[in-house]
């Protein structure tokens, strides 16, 4: 059992942020990731209306990594995907989710951005915001935190997304990095997790009570 006062907590993350057309982006996704990666990914689904629950019984058949529905105090590990439970805000703190009842109850959530937020300021490795298809803008107020931090930010090519009003938002906030297909998403997450830090992003900064202080990956 790993103890808490030593769990690595300094591996990348990434947040997939999608809804409505997303699923196909997970699969296409996940189909072309190698399942020792090292990394943690971390899909934020937002649709109230379509049970999350089914992506932890579909997305098994197109990858070997461990799929897991977020429980409290789950722990992050590199390898695993993990999957946000419905009418939840997802946050991390000390290496583990925490979930909160979801705080948009009505309108269209924001829980993409809830968790891109939470990241910046409580997880020490590296970052990456891959927004795919859904409807409306979510994630894209939390990718210029993302950046701030030295992160990495990805949205789906448009005329690859079933519906692309949320990389179309991200990529209108001036904070992504690539915009590319799902599979070609999954060869740039693979670059990125294999490259030098200099070759993916520069010094770290974590923000700590309104203080900004510089930490190489």
């Amino acid at each position: 059992m790993i103890n808490k006062g030593t769990f690595a907590k300094d591996f990348p993350v990434v947040c997939v942020g999608g809804s409505a057309g997303g699923l196909d982006a997970y699969t296409r996704l996940l189909q072309h990731l190698p399942i020792d990666l090292g990394v943690a990914i971390v899909i934020v689904n937002h649709v109230r209306t379509v049970p999350t629950t089914l992506l932890h019984e579909i997305l098994p058949h197109y990858t070997n990594m461990p799929v897991e529905l977020i429980t409290e105090r789950l722990r992050l590990q590199p390898n695993h995907v993990f999957i946000i439970p419905p009418k939840h805000d997802l946050h991390v703190l000390d290496g583990e989710f925490r979930l909160k009842p979801i705080s948009k109850p009505r309108g269209w959530p924001d829980v993409i951005t809830v968790f891109l937020r939470s990241l910046t300021q409580h997880w020490d490795g590296k970052l990456i915001a891959v927004i795919v298809s859904g409807f409306h803008c979510d994630g894209a107020a939390g990718l210029s935190g993302i950046k701030e931090v030295g992160g990495i930010t990805i949205a789906q090519k448009l005329d690859t997304a079933v519906q692309p009003d949320m990389p179309e938002s991200a990529i209108a906030s001036g904070c992504i990095d690539f915009v590319l297909s799902p599979e070609h998403i999954a060869r740039e997450l693979v670059r990125i997790a294999h490259a030098p830090p200099s070759s993916t992003a520069g010094p770290r900064r974590r923000l700590r009570q309104n203080k900004v202080e510089r930490v190489s990956f």
